[in-house]
């Protein structure tokens, strides 16, 4: 029975060895299939450089230059509005008005007291200049002139007292049209017409600017100093595109005018601050959009052709030649793109050779066939030749 099993065993170790033999055999003949196996054939090109304009994104939020809280200046009941939530209006459109009777009878008021200080001078000026020939030839006495004298500059002062007091009356009674202080557009009502109002009941609406329009954004530290690198120089106007959240393009270009003297130190970047245009009032306060602030001046970059760039969710990469003319897996770093070019921050130089054509069939580190100059030529050809016959076909089905 023990020499059985022992015979068993024997058996057992001898088929699992040559189970491994053939694994390993057929392991063998595959490599050296693909070791025998016709060497892919590539377009091969060389990394060039191009003098590029920089770009740089960031997020950004739209901003009106004022942002005006409308108050009342003077107390009374709310009895009219003149506009509609949203409205745009006009500087010194009136948007409000406040029951005004109490202040016209003000200025009547005002203004009878004032004509009645001024018929009193009128009269204290005659009687003083009668005074002054009198006294010459002491007619009356030098103490009665000097208390005419008095008389008439007391009337004078309160023709000045009434005048001053016919005039605020006036401007108490202007305050009674609440209106608007810039061009803009009006929010929402705050309280409504029939409410008592003072100037101490907070905002009756707000009203922001429109036209122009701040867009404000933080650029992380990093791109700023490469931005002052490439400009040589801090404080200068700078072209910005601004893109809505659905990823349409706002027709008019921005002006970056302003960055702040200090970095955030929560987020590691500088605020900034564009100007736009915005006569039709599509920019709104509030809003998020996304901006990119271009240098003013050109880099010399190195460039690869996007064709060339493969990605995988790590990173992006091509095929560079190494030393031996085999190709290998090179990370690299865009800086965005140029036409048909990305911008390379790094991973290559320039003068370096990637595989641009024939990507699909390339393998690290195993031979490639680099095409000639003339059968690439012939390659395009064919394909033109190709695509000519595909939209001539196209033109006959319809």
């Amino acid at each position: 029975m023990k020499k059985n099993i022992i015979i068993a065993l024997f058996i057992l170790m001898g088929a699992v060895g040559l189970r491994f033999l053939a694994y390993q055999y057929s392991g063998w003949q595959e490599a050296q299939k693909r070791k025998n196996a016709a060497a892919p054939s590539v377009i091969v090109k060389d990394v060039e450089t191009k003098s590029v304009i920089r770009k740089f994104e960031a997020p950004a939020r739209v901003v009106s230059v004022s942002r005006i809280k409308v108050v009342a200046r003077i107390s009374g009941y709310l009895t009219k509005s003149y506009f509609k939530e949203g409205d745009i209006v006009k500087k010194g459109q009136v948007l409000f008005e406040i029951e005004p009777q109490e202040y016209k009878l003000a200025v009547d008021k005002a203004k009878a007291n004032l004509a009645n200080s001024e018929a009193q001078l009128i009269y204290y000026e005659k009687q003083l200049k009668r005074a002054q020939e009198l006294v010459k030839h002491d007619y009356i006495a030098k103490a009665q002139y000097d208390q005419t004298l008095a008389q008439r500059d007391s009337y004078k002062a309160q023709v000045a007292l009434n005048r001053s007091a016919y005039q605020d009356a006036l401007r108490n009674l202007s305050y009674t049209k609440v209106t608007a202080p810039v061009d803009g557009q009006v929010g929402m009502i705050q309280i409504t017409v029939g409410n008592y109002v003072t100037a101490q009941s907070g905002p009756l609406t707000t009203l922001n600017s429109i036209n122009p329009i701040y867009v404000s954004f933080p650029l992380e530290t990093k791109n700023y100093n490469e931005l002052v690198k490439v400009d040589k120089v801090q404080n200068t106007n700078r072209k910005v595109d601004l893109y809505f959240s659905s990823g349409k393009k706002y027709k008019y270009v921005g002006t970056q005018d302003f960055h702040d003297n200090n970095v955030d130190e929560t987020t590691g970047s500088i605020m900034m601050r564009a100007t736009f245009e915005n006569p039709e009032g599509v920019l709104i306060n509030g809003d998020y959009v996304t901006v990119y602030v271009y240098s003013n001046e050109k880099e010399n970059l190195p460039v690869v052709p996007q064709i060339a760039v493969m990605e995988n969710p790590q990173y992006k990469y091509v095929y560079k030649l190494d030393s031996k003319g085999l190709p290998q897996i090179q990370k690299i770093e865009t800086l965005g793109q140029e036409g048909q070019d990305w911008i390379i921050k790094s991973g290559v130089n320039a003068g370096d050779k990637v595989i641009v054509s024939g990507l699909q069939s390339v393998i690290p580190g195993n031979k490639i066939r680099i095409m000639s100059d003339a059968e690439v030529q012939e390659m395009q050809k064919e394909l033109k030749t190709e695509e000519q016959k595909l939209e001539n076909d196209n033109k006959n089905n319809k």
